[in-house]
């Protein structure tokens, strides 16, 4: 109540004549607090589907997730229509988490003809998993395990399984994901 008296009381205080500053826009300098910095929504939204948007930063690119899992990795599902099964990650969407794995998920896709002589078919296509239903799976001692992250001796920083403490992160494995892919471009290209 005090307060509002006293802001009562500091408005009759004013006196304002037909020459004062009404009709006058303010100036920035002498009321700082009155100009709000606006903020710009994002003006890039990458077209996907209707439904789906990519957040963007404010430099306008797209935000991208951290995920526990990288091309290359043994993974098991653990929940879904495909729970149990195992297979290889072949591909991963870091904007909306998800990865698509070698053989599950498989959806039916119609694809029509391109021209008079290629025919229209139906194939088999693997869609993506969200990340969250994935874990990473032991080929040797068969157990799904969550992942960790250590130093070793050399000042190199690894992943690991929890579970069994198997080093997942191996220059081999990596060189040998690489060739796979150098192959598969090579035989869709030929």
């Amino acid at each position: 109540m005090a307060a509002m008296a006293a802001l009562q009381s500091s408005f009759t205080s004013l006196s304002l004549s037909p020459s004062s500053f009404l009709g006058q826009p303010f100036a920035p300098l002498l009321y700082p607090s009155l100009a709000k910095p606006t903020e710009k929504p994002c003006p890039i939204v990458m077209r996907l589907k209707r439904w789906e948007r990519k957040k963007c930063k404010p430099n306008s690119l797209p935000v991208l997730h951290k995920l526990h899992v990288k091309v290359g990795d043994t993974v098991k599902i653990i929940s879904g229509r495909e729970k149990g099964k195992t297979g290889e990650i072949s591909q991963v969407f870091r904007h909306n988490s998800t990865v698509v794995v070698k053989d599950i998920n498989l959806k039916t896709k119609h694809v029509k003809s391109r021209g008079e002589d290629e025919p229209g078919q139906i194939i088999k296509i693997e869609a993506p998993i969200h990340s969250s239903n994935v874990m990473l799976y032991s080929k040797e001692q068969n157990v799904a395990s969550r992942v960790g992250h250590k130093t070793l001796e050399n000042g190199k920083r690894v992943r690991y399984l929890i579970k069994t403490g198997e080093i997942i992160d191996s220059t081999e494995d990596w060189k040998r994901v690489v060739k796979d892919k150098e192959k598969t471009k090579v035989a869709a290209a030929s």
